[in-house]
């Protein structure tokens, strides 16, 4: 018989189960030609239960018994531990812009301090953890910040902050009191900033978002132009600017027209089925209420 020592049953006890792997093909920063390892989510064996999509088209995943509390967003992107740049996964190896990555090899220091200096102690050579995923999010966009148009990074910024808002209301459920409640405040401010622009942009010919593969806002299903659209409406009704009054309900009314032709509200037309649908039928209701406590439009002006 072999017997085996008690602190070897202790630590297969307390090993928790896996989330996530390091991919056998590394990963090269395009900044500083680091070969650096990619961590990517296991998926299966009911680490995902799906539980509700909320008004941000964000799904919420529920606890299980075995893996915990599981925040698949994180693993999205990637960040080089040499430099501090970080990038979706697919950019490592789509930016080439030689201007770019001289732009973003200038600001390595003043990125790194920029993330410590908001989530502190974070690493980017373990398995991530929550503050590990969000200080990524937060390097990728610093790191967008200084790439060319021609890759779209306004919209991935406007995704990124989305996110990023997402993860920091996670981490203040985990973590209270460490003013992560306020830094969702701001990160979603900066989401509908770059929504909008993202909008201005595409219509204004300056910068083109046609060949986004995936315009999510979460991992779980891409939502498309469409989405684009229903979260720059969304997010200007929840957290845009409220000094100037009349400046909002002139956005509201326009976005409010934009929601309706797009999807077909007010109307029997009833071509985009699903949450989306739903959640855009929501939201013109609540449009439409609060112009029309502000006597800014009939309530029939949509439906003619």
């Amino acid at each position: 018989m072999v017997y085996r020592s008690s602190k070897k049953k202790d630590d297969e006890q307390n090993k928790k189960p896996k989330l996530s792997y390091w991919s056998k093909t590394k990963c090269t920063c395009p900044v500083c030609n680091h070969a650096f390892e990619r961590e990517e989510m296991l998926t299966g064996s009911g680490r995902m239960i799906a539980g509700d999509l909320t008004d941000e088209l964000h799904r919420l995943y529920e606890p299980s018994e075995k893996f915990g509390k599981i925040y698949p967003l994180i693993y999205s992107v990637g960040a080089c531990p040499r430099c501090h740049c970080a990038f979706f996964w697919n950019d490592f190896k789509e930016i080439k812009d030689t201007d770019s990555l001289d732009a973003i090899r200038m600001e390595n220091e003043k990125r790194q301090q920029a993330v410590n200096n908001m989530f502190p102690y974070y690493e980017l050579k373990r398995e991530r953890n929550l503050l590990d995923g969000a200080a990524m999010y937060y390097l990728a966009l610093l790191t967008y910040e200084k790439v060319d148009l021609s890759y779209a990074p306004t919209f991935k910024r406007a995704m990124i902050s989305l996110r990023l808002a997402w993860l920091c209301k996670e981490l203040d459920e985990a973590v209270p009191n460490h003013n992560y409640s306020f830094a969702a405040e701001v990160f979603y401010r900066k989401a509908q900033f770059f929504y909008e622009q993202t909008l201005l942009n595409e219509t204004g010919r300056v910068e083109t978002i046609a060949h986004i593969a995936n315009f999510g806002p979460d991992v779980d299903k891409n939502y498309g132009y469409d989405g684009v659209i229903y979260l720059n409406s969304l997010l200007e009704y929840k957290y845009g600017q409220k000094d100037d009054m009349q400046t909002r309900y002139k956005k509201l009314a326009l976005n409010k027209t934009s929601i309706a032709r797009i999807f077909g509200l007010g109307k029997s037309s009833k071509a985009k089925p699903g949450p989306l649908l739903e959640k855009s039928r929501a939201l013109y209701d609540a449009l439409v209420a609060e112009l029309k406590q502000a006597d800014i439009i009939d309530l029939d002006d949509d439906e003619e």
